[in-house]
């Protein structure tokens, strides 16, 4: 079976682009059990309520939910238990020292296949105000708007130019 080349995501966590304001990110593998790997490959996975501690120089994802395995039998994993995470000692030591900083916590964003390796992507994140939130929100909607009137406005010219849109 020829081995598999690119990215595949099986589930993102956009929630923390919206509580957090991102830092450093990181790319960490996930140690597995086999019928989690399974259902991952299914597409089956969620990362809403998920965190990174770091305990005894090891970095671990906890409150990931990987269901179980629809065709598992008495050896199915349990579906919130705790993963350790597969990082250099520096960027270990890097996130520790991050996590000193008094509001810091290192969030996972998303999960996925990298070339068939089960990967996670982490970030130290900080939490974000109520004002932030809202000012990510109103940044986004006038970067629509411009979209939109940059778009009307070229449909506008090509069509007196007597070009079909």
């Amino acid at each position: 079976m020829p081995k598999e080349k690119g990215r595949v995501t099986v589930a993102q966590n956009k929630r923390a682009r919206y509580d957090y304001h991102i830092g450093d990110t990181y790319e960490a593998g996930v140690v597995l059990a086999g019928t989690e790997v399974k259902s991952l490959r299914a597409g089956r996975a969620s990362l809403g309520d998920a965190f990174v501690t770091i305990d005894d120089g090891e970095a671990w994802l906890r409150n990931a939910h990987v269901p179980e395995y629809s065709h598992g039998s008495w050896t199915n994993h349990t579906a919130r238990r705790t993963r350790k995470l597969l990082l250099h000692r520096r960027e270990i030591d890097k996130i520790e020292r991050a996590l000193q900083r008094s509001g810091a916590t290192v969030v996972p964003l998303s999960l996925y296949f990298s070339d068939g390796y089960a990967k996670v992507e982490i970030a130290v994140a900080t939490g974000k105000k109520e004002y932030d939130k809202r000012q990510s929100i109103a940044e986004r909607d006038s970067r629509r708007e411009a979209e939109r009137a940059l778009a009307s406005r070229n449909k506008i010219t090509a069509r007196s130019k007597g070009l079909k849109v």
